[in-house]
């Protein structure tokens, strides 16, 4: 297959055009590092002295309200909190496209749903694109302005469901008639994908 990025190979895009960046289902943050250094690796591997990127990183880590804790290793965190941290590594790039692969799934529902709020004003505020991947149905209808529905084996789409409420949507949205309708909706669709 072909990897298009804004319909160009990627191969043939500038690196200012390739800003991608990735947070996993696991946080992966280096246990021997604070807060700080951990969001500071990916400008550091690029070149960026601890001065040179000392704005960006804390301007980072105050976007997803760490900056009280920017000399704190992990071991030190919550799982929110250190999921966090891995959301501003990501971030301090500012990405053009972000990849989130069920960065979610291990953490409690209020941590959880506090986070997917806080992820709609971080995807606004910083106008990148978002692919999130997660099992949650209640989830990809509260996020998502388009939520697809893969098949396995082999690996495909089969069902495309949009979600036309408007943004911001507040914690609120979870107990409308839409959201529910929404929710029913991509439910069906993964029983038939299964």
């Amino acid at each position: 297959g072909r990897l298009l990025l804004w319909r160009k190979p990627v191969a043939a895009l500038e690196e200012s055009q390739r800003k991608l960046a990735f947070v996993f289902q696991s946080p992966t943050l280096m246990p021997w590092a604070s807060v700080f250094d951990n969001v500071w690796l990916p400008l550091r591997l690029a070149g960026q002295s601890r001065g040179e990127a000392m704005a960006s990183v804390r301007r980072a880590i105050a976007s997803v309200g760490l900056a009280e804790f920017e000399s704190a290793f992990p071991a030190e965190l919550s799982g929110g909190m250190r999921m966090r941290a891995s959301i501003a590594r990501a971030l301090v790039t500012q990405p053009r496209v972000l990849l989130m692969d069920e960065p979610f799934a291990a953490l409690d529902e209020i941590t959880r749903q506090r986070l997917n709020g806080d992820l709609l004003a971080w995807w606004q505020s910083a106008g990148l694109a978002v692919l999130f991947v997660t099992h949650s149905v209640f989830e990809a209808v509260f996020l998502s302005q388009r939520v697809l529905v893969m098949a396995a084996r082999p690996g495909r789409v089969v069902a495309e469901l949009a979600i036309a409420a408007p943004y911001p949507r507040p914690p609120g949205f979870r107990h409308t008639p839409a959201f529910f309708d929404a929710c029913r909706q991509l439910g069906d669709a993964l029983l038939q994908a299964h």
